[in-house]
């Protein structure tokens, strides 16, 4: 029986063992080649789904997403939409009804990507819904893994610069590994949901925070 926790102490994860991805990246610069990758992602039962946007350290700028990666459960394409906008099969993708595409926080992916052209979204599945039904609280990419698989995805590449001519090598692992992550939790929290083999640690307060809020009651 696997052990879950309606919140994941942050201070927990640096010390897990690392996930990353260990399949085929690929980097997509040109319209002809997205429609390729594209035709292979479109026979994909699956697909894992995130961007990256460069940061901006200065009030009031905001830049443009950058990036829009999408995995199999072995091969991740990383589209860099800075050079070649959303084509007509990237929006193709995107507004498929066929495919399930597994993302995290995808009202801001959306927001995102439809300021480079307007989609109207295909079926999608939110990870921040789906573990609501398993009684987890956390939100974020990292603690979701660490929670349900005691494994460390690192972010330490989420702030570099998403519009550089080249993607570096960290950069690209990293962008790979968020997308395919969103598989792996996907299908590890459907089988929880249907086979129940999982203890649901609540995140009790601690007793001096418990004893100081009857004191507050009573003295009322």
């Amino acid at each position: 029986m696997k052990t879950i926790y309606e919140k994941f102490k942050k201070e927990d994860i640096p010390n897990l063992p690392r996930a990353v991805f260990e399949g085929r990246i690929f980097v997509i610069t040109t319209e002809s080649e997205t429609k390729k990758a594209i035709d292979y992602l479109m026979k994909q039962p699956i697909l894992g789904f995130d961007t990256e946007t460069r940061p901006s350290f200065k009030h009031g700028v905001v830049h443009k997403v950058s990036l829009l990666q999408v995995s199999t459960h072995d091969t991740c394409f990383l589209f860099r939409i800075k050079d070649t906008g959303i084509t007509d099969s990237i929006k193709q993708l995107l507004e498929d009804t066929h495919i399930t595409k597994i993302g995290l926080s995808l009202h801001d992916d959306f927001m995102m990507l439809q300021k480079r052209r307007k989609f109207v979204p295909g079926t999608f599945i939110d990870l921040q819904n789906e573990v609501k039904e398993l009684g987890i609280a956390d939100c974020s990419l990292q603690k979701l893994y660490a929670n349900i698989f005691g494994r460390l995805i690192s972010k330490r590449q989420q702030l570099t610069n998403w519009d550089a001519d080249i993607l570096t090598e960290p950069q690209k692992l990293y962008a790979a590994t968020d997308a395919w992550a969103c598989i792996m939790l996907h299908e590890e929290i459907e089988r929880l949901n249907k086979t129940n083999d999982y203890e649901l640690i609540l995140d009790v307060p601690d007793i001096p925070e418990i004893v100081e809020e009857q004191e507050s009651q009573d003295n009322k």
